[in-house]
């Protein structure tokens, strides 16, 4: 145990101990940096799905209401600013847009106008929109 106690204050008298510890604090820190930031790359991506994932429920809510589209545009961002308030997250009305937007854009429950133009035989154009369901 004698040795023990020896090679120990050894270590704390002559500073090898510090020399080792900084020696090892350089291969180590690089890695801790790197896993950091992969956590939050990867907490990140967990997030914009739960963004994406609740926009397009409001959507999917909001599709077959009797409401104007901008009525049912401004019902979704605040639902979805809500809904991650609810979740502890604080987000931006302009992301909430953005997402709302992305949604209604892949949502199959949308209708979306389609401009038609059609040239007669007598040379006049004529445009109409029609509805379409993806």
């Amino acid at each position: 145990m004698k040795v023990v106690n020896d090679m120990v204050e050894w270590l704390l008298q002559s500073g090898a101990l510090t020399a080792l510890f900084l020696f090892a604090w350089k291969f180590v820190k690089p890695w801790l940096d790197a896993k950091t930031s992969h956590a939050s790359a990867e907490q990140s991506m967990a997030v914009w799905a739960l963004i994406d994932q609740i926009a397009s429920t409001a959507v999917a809510s909001l599709a077959s209401t009797s409401m104007t589209g901008e009525q049912k545009f401004n019902q979704a961002v605040s639902d979805v600013i809500n809904a991650l308030d609810r979740q502890g997250y604080a987000i931006t009305e302009e992301t909430a847009k953005l997402a709302v937007q992305s949604a209604y854009e892949k949502s199959p429950l949308t209708t979306k106008a389609v401009a038609t133009t059609i040239v007669s035989k007598t040379g006049v154009t004529t445009s109409g929109n029609q509805s379409t369901e993806d």
